[in-house]
């Protein structure tokens, strides 16, 4: 079995999601969807959240408390991953005090921590994308665990939030069908836990920012934005804060910056890519995914790549791993690789990759 060359190993225990109850079919998009929409992505609905992200953090925690029976008061570190809240220099310009102070997502993490009454001694609040995932689990693998020792009836909580529904351009017909929200709450665990059993070893994680051709992602302000309501409706909001994408651009580099990720992690682990079993990259789209497999296989990859998980979601942000590793979970086996790629800091000419490395345990079979 791979093992990871750290202090303390540790793993995946268990996986919980969050669905928001509003699901937003396509037929809301009907005058504005791209006639191959569903071809390229395989997005036919996705959930939008009437609660901010602490809240529907809150409720993947709450899912986690009731399928594995896990003790809050057993958890040692928080990292509160959302791409939704604000950055900090956008909030400055564009939101009042109040507002910006609210958009803060170290702010979130503590209050996310206060809410549910979590002891943890370290919170780390990160605005990260698509790569936001592979972010968390880089500081829980590179930061975290080198600082404390973990009891063995004690957890790290990874949880993701994503309300990019509060951002989205409804006017828009690139953007505005992509995205869907969600949130998943992760426990990582030592191995050797009889509290909370290690499913897949963390082996590594890592994410970083690489330079890119262009601008891909940045915020803007827009007069007399549509936005959907529950049933199907519209109203109209004066100004709105939303974000813009360059689609064609993130869809051109996305799967190469994957297969690049994939291919530094296994060269730093010394794992030949014929030994990986399963790949389950970041779900953008089935035909992104598609594209990455193709690249991929460039790379001696032959290992099972999972697709076609974006259809009642959209694309989910940093919602995307957790959420295709809860939906495989009983599928997956062996050695596990989960590359992630996608937009750098708004306004920035960088694209952010990522990669996670997993080894199923004893523990998973």
């Amino acid at each position: 079995m791979i093992r990871a060359v750290h202090p303390q190993s540790i793993g995946i225990s268990a996986i919980s999601i969050h669905e928001p109850p509003w699901m937003l079919g396509n037929d809301w998009f009907s005058d504005i969807l791209p006639r191959k929409f569903v071809q390229h992505t395989g997005i036919l609905s996705r959930h939008i959240s009437m609660e901010d992200e602490v809240a529907i953090g809150i409720r993947a925690v709450e899912n986690l408390q009731r399928e594995v029976n896990c003790n809050l008061q057993d958890c040692a570190a928080v990292v509160f991953v959302s791409p939704s809240i604000v950055h900090g220099s956008v909030a400055r310009e564009y939101l009042n005090e109040q507002q910006y102070w609210l958009k803060s997502t170290n702010r979130a993490a503590q209050e996310f921590v206060r809410r549910l009454g979590i002891p943890a001694r370290q919170v780390y609040g990160i605005n990260w994308g698509c790569s936001g995932y592979s972010k968390a689990l880089a500081i829980v693998h590179r930061q975290i665990i080198p600082s404390m020792r973990l009891r063995q009836d004690q957890f790290i909580l990874v949880v993701t939030a994503s309300r990019i529904s509060r951002i989205t351009n409804y006017g828009c017909k690139q953007t505005a069908p992509l995205f869907g929200d969600l949130a998943t709450a992760t426990i990582l665990s030592p191995i050797g836990s009889e509290k909370y059993p290690v499913h897949f070893d963390l082996v590594l994680a890592g994410a970083e920012m690489q330079a890119a051709e262009g601008v891909f992602f940045d915020y803007h302000l827009q007069e007399n934005a549509v936005v959907p309501t529950p049933g199907g409706g519209r109203s109209c909001a004066s100004r709105r804060l939303v974000f813009s994408l360059n689609g064609l651009g993130i869809a051109d580099a996305a799967p190469r910056a994957m297969a690049n990720a994939t291919a530094k992690a296994l060269r730093g682990m010394s794992i030949r890519p014929e030994e990986v079993q399963f790949f389950v990259p970041h779900q953008a789209g089935t035909g992104i995914v598609r594209f990455t497999a193709m690249k991929l296989e460039e790379i001696g990859v032959r290992g099972e790549v999972i697709n076609g998980l974006t259809g009642d979601v959209g694309n989910v942000s940093s919602c995307s791993v957790p959420y295709a590793l809860q939906k495989t979970w009983n599928r997956l086996q062996g050695t596990i690789v989960c590359p992630t790629a996608g937009v750098g800091h708004p306004g920035d000419a960088k694209l952010s990759q990522g990669c996670v490395i997993l080894q199923a345990t004893e523990a998973h079979r």
